[in-house]
């Protein structure tokens, strides 16, 4: 196992080489008037350098003085150091303002994820126990249902109904009006109320293909033979279901959601934008298309690394729930 583990960092970090050099020819295809535009910006506020002072400190800082490998490698240097630059759009270190909004973004998707896994792999389970039954239709309609919702429609619905008629959320942002005079406990109650209605639309709009998912590989594995042979050796049926073909189940489960620890970190840029909340997605994007291609860079890899990372959680983890799965 570990010398799996090696092998496949080894590759990942040439992965992600070939990534960050992808990005980098990408962002130096952007016009070169554009940073002519962002000097000219910057060099217009109160107290600042000259347009050419911020051209030269841009094209040094950036490598766009050199040709695409050596600033490449000037990025590469830089980068293993820490050093990302300023957010060109935020006006801060890019690593600050990353800082301040992932975490965000990683609690609504944390909290979304939990619940998304103890409602519809259940679910899922219990549709596939009872095939062609009213159950599973009821279930099996939820699951297209929510599937099939567009995320603004959705959102913009629970703001109607719980903002609009019965008041329970604002309608929008991360802290009330009174935050600055609670105390630590209410500022801590005050941003879990505003986070309700997002985390509820991320879980609404996502259980509904893991519940097919979960169904499908259920039936799957009833429909075994080994399943078969219990049930004929007189095994209880809860037995047979959650021991023998549960764990099997698992295993293209334990795929797609070990690949799906990007999604923790990536954010959700159209609820983040419909709740006004200054999470990593909606960060990201606006930086984005204001051309910030410092803060891009950086995000963009970091995806990158949570994605080889998360493929390399999914193999180990396939392997620790199907024992017939040996890494050599």
């Amino acid at each position: 196992m570990k010398k799996y583990i090696l092998k496949r960092l080894l590759i990942s970090a040439v992965i992600l080489v070939l990534v960050a050099f992808i990005i980098y020819v990408l962002m130096r295809s952007l016009p070169t008037s554009y940073l002519e535009q962002v000097a000219r910006e910057k060099s217009m506020q109160p107290g600042s350098k000259s347009f050419e002072e911020w051209m030269e400190q841009l094209s040094a800082t950036y490598g766009m003085d050199k040709g695409i490998i050596p600033g490449f490698l000037s990025w590469c240097g830089r980068a293993l150091r820490g050093d990302f630059g300023d957010s060109w759009k935020w006006t801060v270190p890019v690593t600050q303002k990353f800082h301040e909004s992932v975490w965000i973004s990683f609690v609504m998707g944390a909290i979304s994820f939990v619940f998304e896994i103890i409602i519809a792999i259940p679910l899922g389970i219990i549709a596939a126990t009872k095939q062609y039954t009213k159950t599973d239709y009821t279930i099996t309609i939820v699951a297209l249902a929510c599937f099939s919702l567009p995320t603004f429609f959705f959102a913009s619905l629970l703001k109607l109904v719980f903002c609009v008629h019965l008041g329970w959320f604002d309608l929008g942002g991360l802290i009330g009006r009174n935050y600055e005079y609670l105390s630590p406990a209410g500022q801590l109650l005050d941003k879990a109320n505003h986070l309700v209605l997002p985390i509820v639309t991320l879980v609404v709009i996502s259980i509904g293909s893991l519940m097919r998912y979960t169904r499908t590989n259920m039936l799957e594995v009833l429909n075994a033979d080994y399943i078969r042979t219990a049930r004929a050796k007189g095994l209880p049926e809860s037995k047979v279901i959650y021991h023998h073909a549960f764990r099997n189940t698992l295993i293209p489960l334990v795929t797609m959601l070990g690949g799906s620890l990007p999604g923790l970190f990536a954010g959700a840029l159209i609820t983040e934008t419909l709740y006004s909340i200054p999470g990593i997605g909606y960060v990201s994007y606006q930086s984005m298309v204001a051309g910030d291609i410092p803060f891009s860079m950086f995000y963009l890899v970091f995806m990158a690394i949570l994605t080889l990372l998360g493929n390399l959680i999914s193999d180990i983890l396939y392997a620790v729930v199907d024992p017939r799965v040996r890494i050599a």
